[in-house]
């Protein structure tokens, strides 16, 4: 996949195939999305094209909100790759951005500067100042420009419509299992390992102290989750906790994760954090004897739904 980091970089293809959108998790409903884009781009011997934007729009025009975002941006780029996007354009939104009109937007960007032949889009997309345009007028510009405009529908698990705002609430719940059937990939965390308090070596569970890569990222709730672990070019099974730690002393809220089977010095290396499942919520024990022995459950736990 090449990657654009302005329109003004962009250097259209033949034939562009056409998206638009933020992307943020590419759920269910995003993979419909390119499916149909890549789908259509091979019948029309063109080539796929994302534009997304970064900031996240909401961050920028909405800044009092604190929105935290499912996926870094490199996360992003990596999940579009994935689904076979061809080309992805990230272009810094602005204020100034979001002030264009429908019809200069797709006078200016669709048309001039992505040459688009086919337009993708969700049902419900809109764009420009104030949110104006919608599928009805990229309809009617469709026939001036003559650009072929497809709407896909929402995608629905449960008789829920999938969005990103209903991966946000799962995650804030710590539904790490609802979460993960709405992305269709396992949620992602990922930082560099910074020093603790070495607790944990104490009682035969050391822990790696995670510095998250981004403060944009939301964290799940509170808990015991069992996660895969990328280091370098290795995958381990392993246990994380998200809290506060309160057998030992309250403190800031921490992630901390324990490498099943590792033995190694890991301070200053970045790792990634695939999140499976929830194994119980964070407890205040009556001693560290008595954490350790929970610890030791989890472990069996942990190993034993990855079939371990």
């Amino acid at each position: 996949m090449k990657v654009y980091r302005s329109l003004e970089a962009f250097v259209p293809p033949e034939w562009p195939v056409v998206t638009i959108g933020t992307f943020d998790g590419v759920h269910v409903g995003h993979r419909r999305i390119i499916e149909q884009l890549n789908q259509l781009a091979e019948k029309r011997g063109g080539e796929s094209v994302v534009l997304t934007f970064h900031p996240h729009p909401r961050m920028v025009l909405h800044h009092e909100l604190d929105l935290k975002l499912i996926n870094t941006l490199s996360e992003r780029l990596e999940l579009l790759e994935s689904v076979g996007v061809d080309h992805c354009i990230v272009h810094p939104f602005s204020v100034e951005f979001s002030r264009l009109s429908a019809r200069d937007y797709v006078r200016d960007i669709l048309v001039s500067k992505l040459s688009v032949r086919s337009l993708v889009i969700g049902y419900d997309h809109h764009f420009g100042r104030n949110r104006e345009g919608d599928y009805k007028v990229l309809e009617e510009y469709g026939g001036i420009y003559e650009f072929e405009l497809e709407e896909i529908s929402p995608q629905v698990l449960g008789d829920v419509k999938v969005s990103s705002t209903k991966i946000r609430a799962a995650l804030d719940a710590g539904d790490i299992a609802l979460a993960n059937e709405y992305l269709q990939s396992p949620f992602m965390l990922g930082g560099y390992v910074v020093s603790g308090d070495q607790l944990g070596r104490t009682i035969g569970f050391p822990t790696a102290n995670i510095r998250l890569s981004s403060p944009n990222k939301i964290i799940p709730s509170n808990g015991v989750y069992a996660v895969k672990v990328h280091l370098d070019e290795h995958l381990y099974h392993g246990m994380m906790n998200i809290g506060v730690r309160p057998t030992v002393k309250e403190s800031e809220r921490t992630i901390e994760v324990h490498l099943i089977g590792y033995s190694g010095d890991l301070y200053g290396r970045m790792i990634g954090i695939e999140m499976h499942h929830r194994l119980r919520n964070e407890m205040k024990f009556g001693s560290v004897d008595q954490l350790r022995d929970q610890i030791i459950k989890d472990k069996h736990e942990a190993l034993a739904f990855f079939g371990a």
